[in-house]
């Protein structure tokens, strides 16, 4: 029998990056802690509580969030860390029920209808959760419940920090109805304005607004997608093994790129990048995508479609520097680069692969397959491309 309360948990991890940092000793507990990227352009990626009560918040620049709290303890990020505690927590979920579905590193949903007889109700489930997470890891972590999976993440979200907050399916609509649209999943900055500017803020009057009036002004698919999260309806399920639908790398620099020379070498910097991450993860990929943000902060973004799917850094390299050479950008100075990899298939395509000298067809793959042996045995720094290791621009 369906337990009345709730069958999907959201669980969200506080703070994670910097909440890690704390937990290995890299950042003194109870003090205000950042984890940002390098140099003067790079961002917050995470900040503790005490580090947002000075107003400290993710992807504000660090050189803001410098001046607004000098006394913070500013760490550079640790990903293999955090990707460790994160495969912990989802083992965690993984004992209270086999449909779990990952978000991101720090979040995820759990399906435990078929969990209350063992393991008591959504409220026993959620405190044994955090239990566990905390004993075992040392880490906080909220946790939301609900009839569904955008109920169960409202509630994590208004849960923080730290806390529970299970919602029965009979309090859907009074849990909703006061709430800001700002928390509602897709309303940014832009969407707010536009509710604002019909009289909207608080969920009960989006659901109570004609979904005509919200389509015209909003788009058939966003003015549907809010109506109904307001209504409280969403029978989207638990996706336990949800293959990633693309893979990315980019990079911004401290200084603005305007050397052609320097900006090839850095397509193949991230082209190589991609590349690893797409073999460790037994993946190829037909769509290559690049990004460029210019110092005016104007971006602009192109792809372009392989006939067969690759994998080596010479074949997304060519890719990117063919569609850099296309966009025909005269004196530029660029901010950001990106590469991007979709449609992405499962194995690696066996086929000669193009060369970066365009001459011959030297066995790229069986070089970068010894490369990425070298790497796994003796570490990421072990090896490397001859034209990037004696970059001394390289800083990552």
């Amino acid at each position: 029998m369906r337990e009345k309360s709730s069958s999907i948990l959201h669980v969200d991890m506080d703070s994670f990056f910097a909440s890690v940092e704390v937990r290995d000793g890299t950042a003194t507990a109870g003090r205000p802690v950042a984890v940002v990227g390098h140099g003067a352009r790079g961002v917050v990626l995470s900040a503790t509580y005490e580090a947002r009560s000075f107003g400290l918040r993710a992807a504000m620049p660090v050189g803001q969030a410098r001046r607004i709290c000098p006394e913070a303890e500013f760490v550079r990020p640790r990903f293999g860390a955090y990707r460790k505690y994160s495969k912990a927590v989802m083992e965690i979920l993984g004992g209270f029920s086999p449909l779990v579905e990952q978000a991101s590193l720090d979040e995820a949903y759990v399906d435990v209808t078929g969990a209350h007889r063992l393991f008591g109700s959504a409220i026993e489930i959620a405190q044994e959760v955090k239990a566990r997470i905390a004993c075992e890891l040392g880490l906080p972590a909220s946790v939301g419940g609900g009839p569904s999976k955008a109920i169960a993440k409202l509630a994590s979200e208004l849960a923080k920090p730290n806390g529970i907050l299970i919602v029965d399916r009979e309090q859907v609509t009074q849990f909703l109805e006061p709430l800001e649209v700002r928390y509602l999943s897709g309303v940014g900055t832009s969407t707010l304005k536009t509710l604002a500017s019909m009289g909207i803020r608080k969920v009960g009057e989006l659901a109570a607004t004609p979904l005509e009036s919200l389509t015209s002004r909003l788009g058939e698919s966003q003015g549907e997608y809010l109506h109904n999260l307001a209504l409280g309806n969403d029978n989207r399920p638990i996706e336990p093994f949800r293959p990633a639908k693309s893979l990315s790398h980019e990079r911004t620099f401290e200084i603005d790129l305007e050397s052609d020379t320097l900006i090839e070498r850095e397509l193949l910097r991230l082209s190589e990048a991609l590349a690893r991450r797409l073999r460790r993860a037994g993946l190829s990929a037909k769509t290559f995508g690049l990004k460029v943000r210019l110092a005016s902060m104007k971006t602009l973004s192109r792809s372009r479609t392989l006939e067969d799917p690759a994998d080596s850094t010479p074949a997304i390299t060519e890719t990117a520097r063919e569609l850099y050479r296309a966009l025909k950008l005269d004196k530029p100075r660029i901010r950001l680069l990106g590469v991007s990899a979709s449609g992405l298939v499962r194995g690696s395509f066996v086929r000669a692969q193009l060369a970066l000298d365009n001459g011959g067809a030297p066995d790229w793959r069986a070089a970068e397959r010894a490369s990425d042996e070298v790497r796994r045995r003796f570490g990421e720094d072990a090896i490397g491309i001859a034209s990037l290791r004696n970059d001394d621009r390289d800083e990552d």
